[in-house]
């Protein structure tokens, strides 16, 4: 059997990168897989997104017939000022040396939101706390308890109008996924899940130059190419996992995507659309909001939350799903991979 590990996660936490190339050789042994291939894949915070489409390609081109996605990260060695700066060194040049950093972004960004769409601030509370009850019951997640929407808005200011519940937690962790064929699938599990589509997509790197601040462009792109090799539609969707380092991405996210009409996620959101009940659960794990932002790790994570819906192991999570949506942003939507999924 050909087996290929495929690692993905962020550099510049402190390792020497040669160092971490000698991470993949590691883990090869420590899991006694040598001598599987090992790859490392880093795409920024959308690393794990990246790992699902090198593990997915690797597998349908036949390069192998099984292969092991591990997404990991260690962050909270360091303090959250120098956290925030090397995530913020994604940006353009010219816009990092003026001091922009991706939650002065997402404040920007929310204050046109808010006011072009004359959506309520509470709005974005309201996405906050959803995330926070879902993650009640992930036991992987990093906050277990719930908010309300009076705690949200009562919470430091980090970039007007956003708020401290407005944004993910720095945190450590993994996650992974095993690919392998149909055919093998069969022979192991009744139940599995396959990907029936997924693509990739950028945007501008200097955040400025895009023709609306409102829409990004990376999740456009990458959903609609995805709808198309899936062969569905936003309205086929039982389940999402939005990328939602900030509570504005959830809603850029969901009109991108064609969830929502541009400017209208918030009324969805307002009607209890994406509640776990609603018609469309998102991030049924609780998101990077609750659950928590490794970056190497959310979009493997989002992965392998999506698979347990669909195989009905969610546990107390569980919505009905045969199909499902995971959509993972890099930096402040300079890359996006959008992948479907659907239960066999």
């Amino acid at each position: 059997m050909t087996v290929a590990v495929v690692g993905a996660s962020m550099t510049k936490f402190g390792q020497r990168d040669a160092w971490v190339t000698g991470i993949m050789n590691a883990l090869a042994g420590d899991i006694g897989v040598m001598p599987a291939y090992t790859e490392r894949v880093d795409q920024t915070s959308s690393s794990g997104g990246a790992g699902i489409f090198e593990a997915w390609q690797s597998v349908a081109s036949g390069a192998s017939e099984t292969t092991l996605l591990v997404g990991a990260e260690k962050m909270t060695h360091r303090s959250t000022a120098e956290t925030t700066d090397v995530i913020a060194s994604i940006t353009h040049p010219e816009e990092y040396k003026h001091g922009v950093t991706l939650p002065s972004f997402a404040g920007l960004t929310a204050r046109h939101y808010l006011e072009r769409f004359d959506a309520p601030r509470d709005s974005l509370a309201k996405v906050a706390v959803k995330n926070h009850r879902n993650g009640v019951d992930n036991p992987h997640a990093q906050f277990q308890k719930e908010i309300d929407v009076e705690t949200a808005l009562e919470s430091p200011i980090v970039a007007d109008p956003l708020r401290l519940y407005d944004f993910c937690p720095i945190t450590d962790g993994s996650a992974g996924i095993v690919f392998t064929t149909e055919e093998r699938a069969q022979e192991i599990t009744d139940d599995y899940a396959v990907v029936s589509g997924i693509a990739g997509a950028t945007d501008t790197q200097v955040v400025h130059e895009r023709d609306d601040p409102t829409v990004m462009g990376g999740v456009v792109e990458s959903g609609a190419r995805a709808y198309e090799r899936a062969g569905i539609g936003p309205d086929d969707l039982d389940v999402a996992e939005l990328h939602d380092m900030f509570t504005i991405l959830e809603f850029l996210q969901m009109e991108g995507l064609d969830i929502a009409d541009q400017g209208e996620a918030w009324q969805l959101v307002e009607e209890g659309y994406t509640e776990m009940d609603g018609e469309l659960p998102v991030n049924t794990s609780g998101g990077l909001k609750s659950k928590g932002h490794p970056l190497g790790a959310s979009g493997v994570a989002q992965g392998y939350e999506i698979y347990k819906q669909l195989v009905d192991e969610a546990g107390p999570r569980q919505v009905d799903a045969e199909t499902g949506l995971a959509c993972n942003v890099g930096g402040f939507g300079n890359c996006v991979i959008t992948t479907i999924m659907e239960a066999r």
